[in-house]
């Protein structure tokens, strides 16, 4: 089962910020770049499981405020030497507003990259 969920606009995500999306797969970080795009990773860093969210945006990575590991954002990759995967999950928008994909079968690949 597919379930995209509308989570808000663009404008009510700073640029180069996040907010926070509580679902019953855990929290989800949504990102906005500098340039508008949109993803979305669980909340948690693969290294010791700091909050995503408060990290600092830059480019296309955010890097987590409790060790600086960076995490790419279109894949929930961290970015090597560093080794390990938030979790990424689809996002679309249309009209200014985002919607995020969850559904069962995608929550449980978000885990594992």
């Amino acid at each position: 089962m597919n379930d995209w969920i509308e989570i808000g606009s663009v404008d009510d995500i700073p640029k180069q910020g996040a907010r926070v999306i509580r679902t019953a797969q855990g929290d989800i970080a949504v990102f906005r770049t500098a340039t508008d795009e949109i993803f979305a990773l669980r909340d948690r860093c693969p290294h010791k499981g700091g909050p995503l969210s408060q990290g600092i945006v830059s480019g296309k990575t955010v890097t987590c405020p409790l060790h600086n590991w960076n995490i790419a954002l279109d894949t929930g990759e961290a970015v090597a030497p560093d080794e390990g995967c938030a979790g990424h999950f689809p996002v679309k928008v249309v009209e200014g507003r985002i919607s995020l994909l969850l559904s069962t079968e995608r929550a449980k690949l978000a885990v594992v990259c």
